[in-house]
């Protein structure tokens, strides 16, 4: 069958609007029709030397729609059903059996390698292969062929378009909090990078209870939507970071937040922390880069921890976070602009000047 899908055919161009063939899913799979994708960070990374990707080649992790087909020996989801598109894990592993499948032991292969674990694709274009089953999946299109472990079945009363998100940015952000973190009613959290993962954190600290809760950040649109969405206070990144920190927080704060993975980010999420604080980490930039942490610092019981996916379960935790949207505690959506598919570029230049904070692809 013919799809549309935004084909990105070379690391520094642009994503083309283009009709790919589509195969039909697999032992294991399923077709979706994807209604909207939220557009990520680690799509964009894609781009980075460091990240060996095929051209040309179908981005996108975070999609939402509905199921159009299954193939043989799919028991767990049906034709019809409104379903979040998340990570792919193997099943097998110690980690995945142990009921931690973020941590998988396949999870780099499985995900970024953009083909099935045999090496095919689902995609082609003129008779020649497109890199397919980015995280599992590749939902910068209208249909997306995925592994049913990587569904998660959702209500089908809420919009779909504002969905695809959970699956990635939002639950690692919230993850790390409710999951990781699990800061106590009253504790302080600064979130470093208040992008779509640090004020998924900010939300999921006010679900938490947290008393204190900053945002850190170089834009000052997104710290205004931080203060909107819970933060109780917030600082310029470009500013004394560190100093106006351990004011707010009266010596320290109990947790912090890095969402953004550079040096300098890291190292002030440590400096920050009391005493038997803890500093998570999702965002590791370059495979070069380094920070200078002291361990005298650490000595008095102070953590790092890195955390991917939120430490989620998507299938328990997505739903957990529509549950919490549909009583009013955790407003995610406030931080959604939609984009035709038609308009990708567009939307991947908003997102780089701190324009829109989280872009969502809707397909025609």
């Amino acid at each position: 069958m013919k799809t549309t899908a935004a084909v990105l055919h070379k690391p520094d161009g642009q994503f083309e609007i283009e009709e790919v063939e589509m195969g039909e899913p697999g032992p294991g799979e399923v077709l979706v029709k994807i209604v909207a994708s939220g557009m990520c960070h680690t799509d964009l990374s894609m781009r980075e030397a460091h990240r060996p990707t095929p051209y040309p080649v179908v981005l996108g992790h975070e999609g939402s729609g509905l199921i159009e087909a299954v193939g043989a020996g799919v028991d767990q989801v049906s034709v019809g059903q409104s379903v979040v598109l998340s990570y792919r894990s193997c099943g097998r592993c110690r980690h995945c059996l142990g009921g931690e499948p973020t941590y998988c032991a396949s999870m780099w292969e499985l995900n970024f390698n953009c083909c099935r674990p045999d090496g095919t694709t689902s995609m082609d274009l003129d008779g020649s292969a497109v890199g397919s089953h980015f995280f599992g999946q590749s939902s910068f299109a209208s249909h997306a062929v995925a592994p049913e472990r990587c569904v998660v079945p959702v209500d089908d009363t809420v919009d779909l378009e504002l969905l695809g998100p959970l699956g990635c940015g939002v639950q690692t952000g919230a993850g790390a909090v409710l999951n990781v973190l699990r800061p106590d009613p009253g504790q302080s959290l600064v979130v470093f990078g208040c992008g779509g993962v640090g004020l998924s954190a900010v939300l999921a600290a006010g679900v938490a209870g947290c008393g204190t809760i900053i945002g850190v950040d170089t834009h000052p649109g997104r710290r205004s939507v931080a203060h909107d969405l819970g933060a109780t206070h917030t600082v310029d990144g470009n500013g004394d970071v560190v100093g106006e920190v351990m004011e707010l927080t009266g010596g320290g704060a109990n947790f912090a937040f890095d969402a953004v993975g550079a040096p300098g980010t890291f190292e002030a999420g440590v400096a920050v922390l009391a005493e038997r604080g803890t500093l998570g980490f999702v965002a590791a930039g370059a495979p070069e880069a380094t920070v200078s942490v002291s361990p005298r610092h650490l000595l008095f019981g102070r953590t790092i921890t890195g955390i991917l996916e939120g430490d989620s379960i998507p299938q328990k935790f997505i739903p957990q976070l529509i549950e919490l949207h549909k009583q009013g505690r955790f407003a995610f959506d406030r931080m959604i602009t939609t984009f035709p598919l038609a308009e990708i570029n567009e939307a991947e230049h908003a997102s780089h000047t701190g324009e829109v904070i989280k872009p969502v692809l809707v397909m025609p």
